[in-house]
């Protein structure tokens, strides 16, 4: 039932997240004007005003960031880098943080600096009115988060702000292609990697090394080689010492023989 509820809403729902990301435009840029209308009115009393003043550009900064984040142009980086503002996370951050600056910007008027008559009433209401509308803003993206999401499926209202009536299916074929380059990369890393020692690796390499000219010799005569042999046998001992001939001992020659 509240199922069919919501998809019935997706199409609605476009119109009118549509409507409310205006609304988010108009409040940042009204929280950009406010920060700088008291930092330039900033009081010098004390050497603490640079810390007040940072403070100020830091507000300055968030909306900023914010304000871009919720034009249609930069959706991939978000979703990368900053998920919490993507597509997938809703409007929960962008409404906490609108809270935070309204709660800010209504604060700083509890000051003599930026009181009515040293304001002036213009810039006066540039202030409470970017301290009002933060609040009430953020509380319309908190309901439109849940009136317009769908978590059983995965749909988010910032799905539904960008893909209307058809955010189901664009969410459900997201998935699928993601799953489907997620199984492809596990199939990937589960094939056999082959290192430079592999005998295959090895036999190519083998296979592609150049071939050198080899020289053959003659072969051996093997009377040659026994007459060789036996001559340096009887020439010369283990050691390389040539042995003298026993004809000439002398005890050969005395006849004692």
């Amino acid at each position: 039932m509240m199922a069919s509820l919501k998809e019935s809403l997706a199409g609605p729902g476009y119109v009118i997240l549509n409507a409310i990301r205006v609304l988010n435009i108009i409040v940042f840029l009204d929280m950009v004007a406010a920060h700088v209308v008291m930092l330039v009115k900033i009081n010098l009393l004390t050497s603490f005003f640079f810390f007040e003043a940072v403070s100020h550009a830091v507000a300055i900064g968030v909306s900023l960031f914010l304000l871009v984040s919720e034009l249609p142009f930069f959706h991939n980086f978000f979703d990368r880098h900053w998920p919490s503002l993507g597509e997938d996370s809703g409007f929960l951050t962008l409404a906490f943080a609108m809270l935070i600056l309204g709660v800010g910007a209504l604060g700083d008027l509890n000051t003599p600096a930026t009181s009515q008559e040293e304001l002036g009433l213009t810039f006066w209401r540039i202030i409470i009115s970017a301290g009002i509308l933060g609040l009430v803003v953020s509380v319309i993206n908190l309901a439109a988060n849940f009136a317009f999401a769908d978590r059983d499926i995965g749909v988010s209202a910032r799905h539904v702000r960008v893909y209307g009536a058809v955010a189901p299916q664009k969410v459900a074929s997201r998935t699928c292609s993601q799953r489907s380059l997620h199984l492809n990369y596990k199939r990937e890393e589960t094939l056999p990697s082959y290192s430079t020692s592999s005998p295959i690796r090895r036999a190519s390499s083998a296979a592609s090394m150049p071939r050198l000219p080899l020289k053959i010799s003659p072969p051996l005569n093997p009377m040659r080689m026994n007459s060789n042999a036996a001559s340096s046998r009887y020439s010369r001992d283990t050691s390389g010492v040539t042995i003298p001939d026993i004809a000439h001992h002398p005890a050969l020659q005395s006849g004692h023989i």
